[in-house]
């Protein structure tokens, strides 16, 4: 939060010229920095946000005059929904692709995985996201170049919806292409993590004793080989969230979706500096919160792993 403050300020340009245009009056331009405190130094009005923060107040937006707290939940639910929404196509992508990869190590399979994997992982989401619209909007008409309505919106505010199951249609309708454009690159990062990982328990000491024992190959991938190669998958998936956040912010714009990245990017362009704290504050939130549920997750797929003192 400190850091981000203060760069926020140094961005050449003027918030209140920016809302009143190039020549506003005098007397104007001070009566709305007097508002906003943007006639107090820094330091002050650093401290006075973070006094703001400890009691739940983000601040006012000075470009939308409203308060930041109120825009964050309201554009928050659909950068979680499309974040979530990549984050499990990637998963029920990556894994069986990864798990193939390793089964048919150096085959015409795995060569393919891997190929695709490093493809992914060298692509950014907002090219991806281009070339969707060109081919699948623009030429093949297939699915809609912007918006995302959520599933659980009024069907009086979705065009064309009369039922919550016809919004329910829209949504995932207009979902389809952003949210592969985003979770392309945690796809090919879980795929080249649980190949690996596959690779080197299907090696392990545990599985030769399986094999001796003549324990079939399949039993042997899906109880032995696989609950143990998912702790380094769990640790890319929630290291991932911050990725994942960050591309949202080029994947909403691109898309034009009313999410947190739109919100970010106008606060900057605006130099809204209440609302580029408050976006970036949730931001951070959100990560921890992911790395928090993937400590936990740990306990549950491997029982060496434990929390607290043990009696």
């Amino acid at each position: 939060m400190t850091i981000t403050f203060f760069l926020a300020n140094q961005i050449p340009g003027d918030p209140v010229e920016i809302m009143l245009g190039p020549s506003p009056a005098q007397e104007q331009v001070e009566a709305i920095r007097a508002r906003y405190g943007l006639d107090r130094p820094a330091y002050e009005r650093f401290l006075t946000y973070l006094s703001g923060v400890a009691t739940g107040d983000l601040g006012q937006s000075i470009y939308y005059d409203r308060p930041v707290l109120e825009m964050i939940l309201l554009r928050l639910p659909v950068t979680l929904y499309l974040t979530v929404s990549a984050f499990m196509f990637a998963i029920v992508t990556a894994i069986p692709l990864g798990v193939i990869s390793a089964k048919r190590r150096n085959k015409p399979a795995d060569h393919v995985s891997r190929i695709v994997s490093l493809i992914g992982v060298s692509t950014p989401s907002f090219w991806i996201g281009l070339m969707l619209i060109i081919v699948f909007a623009f030429y093949l008409g297939w699915f809609p170049a912007r918006g995302l309505p959520l599933p659980w919106a009024d069907p009086t505010d979705v065009r064309g919806a009369e039922t919550q199951l016809q919004v329910l249609r829209t949504s995932l309708h207009h979902l389809a292409m952003p949210m592969v454009a985003l979770g392309t690159l945690q796809m090919a990062q879980i795929t080249r993590i649980e190949r690996s990982s596959m690779v080197e328990s299907l090696q392990g000491e545990y599985v030769k004793l399986a094999r001796a024992y003549g324990v079939s190959e399949s039993k042997i991938v899906r109880k032995h080989a696989f609950q143990v190669a998912q702790l380094p998958v769990i640790t890319i998936i929630g290291l991932g969230l911050s990725t994942a956040l960050g591309g949202a912010v080029l994947t909403e714009t691109v898309f034009e979706i009313p999410g947190m990245g739109r919100l970010i990017i106008t606060a900057i362009s605006n130099q809204d500096y209440e609302l580029i704290m408050g976006t970036t504050f949730m931001f951070g939130v959100a990560f921890v919160v992911g790395v928090i549920i993937t400590d936990i997750a740990y306990a549950y797929i491997d029982p060496r792993v434990a929390y607290g003192d043990e009696t």
